[in-house]
């Protein structure tokens, strides 16, 4: 651990914890609070009145007592909204997604995984025990192909929806062509989509005209556009029954905290109520990339809500990121080996609470902040170190 500890720090990649008071002054445009609902009052009530009703904890695996009538709720009300036959809470997005990888996969199945998919998609891949095949980024024809030269048997192909670190959407439909081709499934991580995409944010499967399809399975978080925590597995009732009885990390898991629980289906109800929620989101990022590339800097254009500024190396985003906290505003800052392209960047993240006054306050500290030379870097979005 040493001799790894050292090397962290020579190569300046050293990361560490920064504990945040419960009120700050400090803009946030870090936090994944997509719709502004983390903080609503309904949501932080109705997660207050789940833990005085059910208890601090779901108090055992959701297979013994960790089942509640309330995550029976949340449930039915999630499937609806998304378009799905069915849905399975977990207690967070990662381990949804090492259910899904890990139950629909196995030995003797092959995955197809895109090269910039999550942590926790590339983690279920590892725990399948199937056999695992790196696509290019957002490349079906490639996609096709792997399956292919599969010969047959159980396939399924792993994509994020959004990628979260440039916020670019994966091209579904396409993807869901070759996976149909080839008699492969379609699993999608619509952590970043749910909730921003879509009509009334039902997310990106929904904008894609994928929503309940017997052959597409989607995973979402509650801790985004919700403001919650948590993890659900939406899809055909035959693939959530499945789960239940096979998926190690809902099986061996504590259940969702009732509070939680509680918040998330309060914050689900609220946005079926003001659904322009969702579309405000997106034009929040849309501002920020305008006002930003307007100013000089390389953004990549957002299809959701986060938003991609490049920084002209990785200790140049460091102090950048710093930069504009000491100047009052939060921003994400991502940097190898976390990315997947080797671009250092600031990740922006848009919120539906976000006024106009406040979207200029930001991009005015970014601008007056920017290092030398990152008005000089090109618009790709993949662009070489």
């Amino acid at each position: 651990m040493e001799e790894e500890r050292r090397a962290r720090h020579r190569a300046g990649l050293v990361r560490t914890l920064r504990p945040r008071p419960a009120d700050s002054a400090l803009l946030d445009l870090a936090s994944n609070d997509y719709l502004g609902l983390a903080r609503h009052p309904e949501v932080t009530g109705a997660a207050a009145d789940a833990a005085r009703r059910w208890g601090a904890g779901a108090t055992g695996s959701r297979l013994v007592t960790g089942s509640t009538e309330l995550h029976a709720e949340l449930e039915a009300e999630l499937a609806a909204h998304c378009g799905f036959e069915a849905a399975l809470v977990l207690s967070s997005g990662y381990a949804a997604n090492l259910a899904a990888v890990t139950a629909l996969a196995g030995r003797g199945a092959l995955i197809v995984s895109d090269a910039h998919n999550h942590a926790s998609l590339i983690d279920g891949c590892r725990l399948a025990r199937a056999g695992t095949a790196v696509a290019p980024h957002a490349d079906p024809r490639a996609v096709g192909e792997l399956l292919g030269a599969h010969g047959g048997g159980r396939a399924l192909v792993v994509t994020d929806s959004v990628f979260s670190v440039d916020g670019e959407t994966a091209p579904l439909p396409a993807l869901a062509d070759a996976c149909r081709a080839h008699g492969a499934a379609l699993l999608v991580d619509d952590a970043h989509g749910f909730g921003v995409l879509g009509e009334g944010g039902r997310g990106a499967l929904w904008a894609a005209g994928l929503a309940g399809a017997p052959d597409v399975v989607a995973t979402v978080t509650l801790s985004k556009s919700l403001g919650s925590q948590g993890g659900a597995v939406l899809g055909p009732a035959r693939v959530v029954e499945h789960l239940v009885n096979t998926a190690r990390s809902f099986i061996f898991d504590t259940g969702l905290a009732p509070a939680a629980a509680g918040g998330a289906l309060a914050a689900l109800r609220l946005l079926r109520r003001e659904p322009e929620r969702a579309a405000r989101a997106r034009a929040v990022a849309g501002a920020l990339h305008r006002e930003l590339t307007a100013a000089g800097l390389t953004a990549a254009p957002p299809d959701a809500a986060v938003v991609s500024v490049r920084a002209p190396s990785p200790g140049a985003a460091v102090g950048w990121a710093a930069d504009c906290r000491a100047a009052g505003l939060v921003v994400g800052c991502f940097r190898p080996p976390s990315v997947p392209d080797g671009v250092s960047r600031l990740r922006l993240t848009a919120r539906a609470d976000l006024t106009d006054r406040r979207i200029a306050e930001a991009v005015g500290v970014i601008v007056a902040t920017a290092p030398a030379g990152a008005r000089d870097l090109s618009g790709s979005r993949t662009p070489p170190l």
